[in-house]
């Protein structure tokens, strides 16, 4: 029955639990790691926050493919794929994926997070090993959670500790070994090639998640894996539509019988409502852009090119990465927030990154860029990173 105006709606959460969740977030406010939601407007600052690596998220091409979508199939799927949900517009789109990365099919999910989810719940249970890079991203950790399988964490891109761990394991428990292709904290790129070769060696299976790769990397946007790593070497592949590619969610490549089997056991995938037509639409508006336009990503590499040479004539703390991903590490995350402040004052977004996404002791500003950036803006950041040091070390 619904509450009247006039009525004061009866408090449905307990005292005690009050009290709990009033602790747990008094405990996160003292230990400096307390997060908030802005509302960002658009030109009020330069964005150097956001995974818009190509500089497509605000392209007109893909507002117009969007709408166009929308009015020819309407605002939403109005069912999962398995239902009336999957339109012929989401199978032309899975037809491109899997041509852009070099796969026989692929399969959309509404977002990264789904997929890693779907595709560890849909293939692994009690009985397999999972043997995880300690940086990956939370939802392939939490994905072999859903799943119930033991995660065994190897030391970041040491191949010869992953190595010792798949030496240890019975050597008839199915194996899965999972990687990001780009770490998303540290932005630096996963060595596909040797874990290729250690998953052969051991009869492993290898999964990779390309979500910061697909667009970026590769001799045609196709990512880190891509058509450099066939299916049989690479069985399992994820990437996501809401980066580089400037639209929304995620899709699964690898051969038709995993494309089945996650089609009958993903549950994400299975019980979603199917992604907006107009969302696909743009997506494939995107593509074509990719295809088209290799001048963008020639442009984001200058970027980053500049951007690391002024950073590192300034001496700041840059973690090695190519990518656009650029991590300036501050360690402590009250000198991180500062940081964060004071560039959101003159005019620059960039993310302040503290525990627990990334380990304790190493809070950064991730900064990331985009084709979309102008040489003079990459000036202008770097102009206030170099102000900000320059304060910290007078006083």
């Amino acid at each position: 029955m619904p509450v009247s105006p006039e009525m004061p709606a009866t408090p449905c959460v307990s005292g005690s639990w009050n009290q709990r969740l009033l602790a747990r977030q008094a405990a996160r406010r003292d230990a400096g790691l307390w997060r908030e939601r802005r509302v960002h407007r658009r030109d009020a600052t330069l964005d150097f926050a956001g995974n818009d690596y190509l500089g497509l998220a605000r392209d007109p091409r893909l507002a117009e493919a969007a709408a166009i979508g929308a009015r020819h199939h309407g605002a939403g799927a109005r069912a999962s794929q398995l239902v009336s949900g999957h339109l012929e517009i989401h199978r032309h789109l899975e037809a491109r994926l899997a041509a852009l990365v070099g796969r026989p099919r692929a399969l959309l999910f509404t977002s990264g997070y789904l997929a890693n989810l779907g595709v560890l719940q849909a293939l692994c249970d009690g009985t397999t090993a999972i043997f995880q890079d300690r940086l990956n991203h939370a939802s392939l950790l939490d994905g072999a959670r859903l799943a119930g399988a033991p995660s065994r964490r190897f030391h970041h891109g040491d191949l010869d500790d992953l190595a010792c761990l798949l030496e240890r394991t019975d050597p008839a428990t199915p194996r899965l070994v999972v990687s990001d292709g780009v770490f998303s904290m540290d932005g630096d790129i996963a060595d596909v090639a040797g874990l290729v070769g250690l998953c052969r060696r051991h009869d492993a299976w290898l999964m990779v998640d390309d979500a910061h790769g697909l667009g970026v990397l590769g001799a045609h946007g196709d990512g880190c894996v891509g058509r450099a790593h066939a299916s049989d070497e690479v069985p399992v592949l994820m990437g996501t539509l809401g980066k580089a590619l400037g639209s929304a969610g995620a899709f699964v490549a690898g051969s038709e019988l995993l494309i089945e089997h996650l089609l009958q056991f993903a549950r994400p995938c299975i019980y979603t409502t199917a992604e907006p037509p107009g969302v696909s639409a743009a997506t494939l508006a995107a593509l074509d852009i990719l295809e088209q336009e290799p001048e963008r990503r020639a442009r984001l590499h200058a970027h980053i090119a500049r951007f690391r040479t002024g950073a590192e004539a300034l001496g700041l703390r840059l973690l090695p990465s190519t990518t656009p991903i650029q991590p300036l590490l501050l360690g402590d995350n009250a000198r991180t927030l500062h940081w964060a402040e004071a560039l959101r004052a003159r005019g620059l977004l960039v993310g302040a990154i503290r525990p627990p996404t990334v380990p304790r002791g190493q809070a950064r500003l991730r900064i990331t860029l985009s084709a979309a950036h102008e040489t003079s803006q990459i000036d202008r950041l770097l102009d206030a990173l170099a102000e900000l040091a320059t304060k910290e070390n007078r006083s």
